[in-house]
């Protein structure tokens, strides 16, 4: 296991265990079960588990190995609903998992946290940590959230927070060094901010445009350096020091054999300050 594998965690939400089989009629829960194999073996540490339904929590079970070896991080429903609803929606869905503690609850939005509900539901997540149905809870935002000013707020023990060799920003202004700083577990969402870098500039979508001549030059400056842009993306964001984790999500076992292989390449020397977008209002849009 090398240290970028073991600081790479895996999303669930693209599995697609709510919908029909996948490409050539394959089984969602087998595609899931041999992602979830490889990313073992691989060393992968975080697995966020998404909000779903109670069929796709018992189909993951049925695919996570045995042992687990993951860190499962889930999140917690919207705070409208009252405390007690928010814990039991929690504690049903680890039993569906088959797990009686989990490693990180995350709050949905930095924007629930500052609504009126939000210090009932800081206030629930501390007790259940507290109570060791958790080891930490975090938060996730944007660079809209004043992510500095949340977490000397909240104090959380993980931050989610978008950042790619294309969407820069909070790593050039240093929110995510600053809270890191703090103390606070950085886990990196959005690297790949959405496929854009995958996507030939002239298929970016329409709130791109403005950025298509800087994707261009991204693509020039990793095809220049002997490089592509997946091992690009990822070795940008597993060589920040920044970050404690770096969350990725896949749809098949090929992808992910692919990302297992590209994380254990040494970075690519590449300039990585010429490909940031310096866009805010596509990079909002992208980075969602």
């Amino acid at each position: 296991m090398t240290m970028s594998l073991s600081k790479l965690g895996l999303g669930t939400a693209q599995f697609g265990l709510d919908q029909p089989p996948g490409a050539r009629g394959r089984p969602r829960e087998a595609e899931a079960r041999d992602i979830l194999s490889t990313a073992g073996r691989s060393g992968m540490s975080v697995l966020e588990v998404a909000r779903g339904s109670a069929t796709a929590d018992t189909l993951l079970r049925s695919a996570l190995p045995q042992p687990n070896p993951f860190r499962i991080t889930l999140t917690s429903i919207r705070p409208d609903r009252g405390p007690d609803a928010l814990e039991a929606e929690l504690r049903a869905q680890m039993t569906r998992l088959g797990v009686e503690r989990v490693d990180t609850v995350i709050a949905p939005s930095a924007t629930d946290l500052l609504s009126p509900q939000g210090p009932v539901l800081w206030n629930k997540l501390r007790e259940l940590k507290d109570a060791g149905v958790c080891q930490r809870i975090g938060v996730p935002v944007y660079a809209s959230d004043d992510p500095v000013g949340i977490a000397r707020r909240f104090k959380p023990d993980v931050v989610q927070a978008p950042a790619s060799l294309l969407d820069q920003r909070l790593l050039i202004d240093g929110s995510l060094a600053a809270i890191a700083g703090l103390g606070v577990e950085v886990h990196l969402r959005s690297i790949f901010l959405n496929g854009v870098l995958f996507l030939p500039p002239d298929r970016a979508p329409s709130h791109l445009k403005a950025a298509a001549g800087r994707i261009s030059r991204a693509r020039r400056l990793i095809a220049e350096g002997k490089s592509d842009p997946l091992q690009a993306a990822l070795g940008f964001a597993l060589s920040r020091p920044e970050a404690s984790a770096v969350l990725v999500g896949v749809t098949s076992a090929a992808e992910m054999s692919a990302i297992a292989a590209a994380a254990m390449s040494p970075p690519p020397d590449l300039d990585w300050d010429e490909m940031a977008i310096d866009d805010p209002d596509a990079l909002s849009w992208a980075a969602a």
